[in-house]
């Protein structure tokens, strides 16, 4: 007869290894067209999930069309869900000041309407706070005022499937 060995698992390690995984954060952005925000974010490492859609606007359920109308009060924005241990709000505020021109106000670049303002959705006062220096830092890299609003976020409504991972989809996205 032979005995077989049991595996013996260290409870510590196991118990580690489950309390190291960090829950996922989110961050909001506007900052014009949000296929070119949301292509430029989920490249970053650490960024666990993006979704596209409409925040700071005062109308419920709202459509591409209807915030293309300019009568929502929404911006085009990306939610992102980041792992605070892979990257750090900090990095993904500097990503938000390189990929727009935080200068112009209600547009980026073609594209124009107050649904392409330059926007911060802030989740916590941490996030305002960090939000707000580095708007400061940031500004000292431009000759003129910047417009972008440091907000508490609101609800964030995702837009329809077919702006969902543009650049995956089609290989283009609106130059931001």
């Amino acid at each position: 007869m032979t005995l077989q060995k049991t595996r013996r698992f260290d409870l510590t390690k196991v118990m580690y290894l489950g309390l190291s995984k960090s829950k996922p954060e989110k961050a909001a952005f506007a900052a014009g067209c949000f296929w070119g925000i949301e292509a430029a974010f989920k490249d970053a490492k650490g960024v666990v999930k993006t979704i596209v859609g409409y925040t700071g606007g005062s109308f419920e359920k709202p459509t591409y069309e209807d915030v293309c109308s300019g009568k929502t009060g929404h911006a085009e924005a990306v939610l992102v869900e980041f792992d605070p241990k892979k990257i750090s709000y900090e990095k993904l505020l500097e990503l938000f000041w390189k990929i727009h021109d935080p200068t112009q106000v209600n547009r980026q670049g073609p594209d124009v309407g107050s649904q392409y303002r330059s926007a911060i959705y802030c989740h916590t006062a941490a996030q305002k706070r960090m939000a707000e220096a580095s708007k400061e830092k940031a500004q000292k890299k431009h000759s003129k005022p910047i417009a972008t609003k440091i907000i508490k976020a609101s609800k964030f409504w995702a837009a329809e499937d077919y702006h969902q991972d543009y650049y995956a989809k089609h290989g283009k996205t609106c130059r931001i």
